[in-house]
């Protein structure tokens, strides 16, 4: 009964701690993952342990699909010496100091360059919660950088468990062979996985088997390049952004609702589900730290929390200043981030389920047989720094925004009011050859063509400058929307009253509701709120 309790516990807590956050102006993920620490108190909960296979199986590929799915591919290009370099060597550049700063406080050189490779990577399902008010440059690079660093964390978290458990020797050969079997198996599975749910949905007609393919193509793509041993992560995220690229040709519109509509409840539940876990598993943690004092295992979640935060910030103000160095190309100079954003980049390399997953994922037994050394050190102080993390940043991340002023992006705004009238305006001209190929009667046409004169004249006056919402127009059609929502509200009282009164059966309601739901649904375009 106890899987059951949970799914009810986690569905629960997820959804009050998402409105109490909501009003209470405070980060949900903060609030899911102190509510979930605190519910680790309850008797019922104590043996809940968060196995780091549901992790890297589960959660992960759904995740990350959905955050690569929705990631401009276009701004990834613009910005990827810096994307590679973060993803990179800033990773093992964190794993180093991590390591140095375990070891000088007593931890063993193994068990220390296993944590640093945990607490390596930023998260992408974090960022992607918490820096949504992010520039768009920032939180583009935030992004891809957190989508592509999982796979240098693993490998040098695969290498340092080897390693220190005996299993495997430290050689540089070794350890490049692993590099390039992870982002090359992993990039090669992504294709592949890309390519065989393309040549499925062309063969495809129906929105629920096209969704069910949507659903499982990150796990194919997670599985083909696990079943090599590459970066699992690395391929759903190439699947991901391949897909993003073909999909508005391939996939129909009644599809996108229906898998747009699916993947954004899956993604929040999955998310606060993970932030509760995250934070019961943080309360094991403490129950189960046995090499040390609690005291001294939160000195040293503390001293690591600094040392993360601190390597990405003598990174970020470290690294540019070479590259320009180097690179004095004028088309280089335009990408050039000044000091004001790169603090707001510092304040947002927020860990999160990839650093818990590698942590969980450390044996229990060494290759001896013997207990592997401070597996609950790494597991308690993981869950600490995800914490101090998750906390400290997010709640330093608004005002930091604030302080820095950066100016707005207005970027996607201008393009997007040109992308709007350019297609308006090659409808129009393209309607009469339309109308004579579907042999369109001449009323219906004229109409059509005062509605589009009307909807030109719109966009030309609002010129990108103005809210077309906000035009006399846009009010007009607010009224007559309004009107329509009210007569569908009643239409379903009725319908409703009919059947409660046992006039009409329900097979009858869900079929006349179904076509005044649609239609509502056309009407209010109501936004979904995140």
């Amino acid at each position: 009964m106890l899987g059951l309790e949970l799914i009810v516990i986690l569905g629960v807590t997820v959804l009050t701690c998402s409105v109490a956050a909501r009003r209470l102006k405070v980060a949900a993920p903060v609030m899911l993952l102190v509510v979930g620490t605190l519910i680790g108190f309850i008797p019922l909960l104590r043996e809940v342990s968060l196995p780091s296979e549901v992790m890297l199986l589960v959660f992960l590929p759904a995740l990350l699909y959905w955050e690569s799915l929705t990631t401009s591919l276009r701004e990834i290009r613009r910005f990827m010496r810096v994307i590679i370099l973060s993803s990179t060597v800033l990773v093992v550049a964190t794993a180093a100091g991590v390591a140095a700063v375990a070891h000088a406080l007593g931890m063993a050189w193994g068990p220390a360059w296993i944590l640093g490779a945990a607490l390596a990577p930023t998260d992408a399902t974090v960022v992607g919660v918490l820096a949504r008010g992010l520039p768009r440059r920032t939180m583009t690079t935030l992004r891809a950088e957190s989508l592509i660093n999982d796979g240098t964390a693993l490998v040098i978290f695969g290498i340092a468990v080897s390693v220190t458990a005996g299993s495997e020797t430290f050689s540089l050969g070794n350890v490049s062979w692993l590099f390039v079997l992870a982002y090359g198996g992993g990039a090669i599975a992504g294709i592949i996985a890309a390519w065989l749910a393309v040549q499925v949905r062309k063969r495809l007609d129906n929105p629920l088997y096209e969704s069910t393919v949507s659903i499982l193509t990150p796990f194919v793509a997670f599985l083909l390049a696990e079943v090599v041993h590459a970066s699992g992560v690395l391929a759903v995220v190439v699947c991901g952004l391949i897909l993003s690229q073909i999909g508005p040709r391939l996939v129909h519109a009644d599809t996108r609702r229906m898998s747009e509509a699916f993947w954004g409840l899956s993604t929040f539940l999955l998310n606060g589900a993970l932030f509760v876990l995250v934070g019961l598993q943080a309360n094991t943690a403490v129950r189960g730290l046995s090499s040390t004092g609690v005291l001294s295992g939160l000195g040293l979640v503390g001293l690591i929390s600094v040392a993360v935060i601190g390597v990405r910030f003598l990174w970020l103000f470290t690294t540019p200043y070479i590259i320009r160095a180097i690179d004095r190309r004028p088309r280089q100079r335009e990408l050039r981030a000044g000091p004001r954003a790169r603090i707001v980049s510092g304040v947002s390399g927020f860990r999160g389920a990839v650093s818990m997953a590698a942590a969980l994922a450390v044996p229990e037994l060494a290759g001896d047989g013997t207990p592997f050394p401070g597996r609950d050190l790494i597991i308690f102080v993981t869950a600490g720094v995800i914490a101090v993390t998750l906390v400290v940043q997010s709640l330093a991340l608004p005002p930091v925004l604030r302080w820095a002023q950066l100016p707005p992006d207005t970027q996607l705004d201008e393009e997007r009011a040109m992308a709007v009238r350019t297609a308006s305006e090659a409808a129009f001209e393209a309607m009469p050859k339309i109308a004579a190929e579907l042999g369109t009667d001449p009323l219906i046409i004229e109409r059509t063509r005062r509605e589009y004169e009307k909807h030109m004249q719109l966009l030309r006056e609002s010129d990108g400058d103005e809210d077309v919402d906000e035009h006399p127009y846009r009010r007009l059609e607010a009224d007559y929307q309004a009107l329509r929502l009210a007569m569908l509200s009643h239409k379903r009282s009725t319908i409703v009253r009919l059947r409660d009164e046992q006039l009409i059966d329900d097979t009858v309601l869900r079929h006349i509701q179904a076509k005044l739901d649609i239609e509502e649904v056309r009407l209010s375009r109501r936004e979904v709120v995140e």
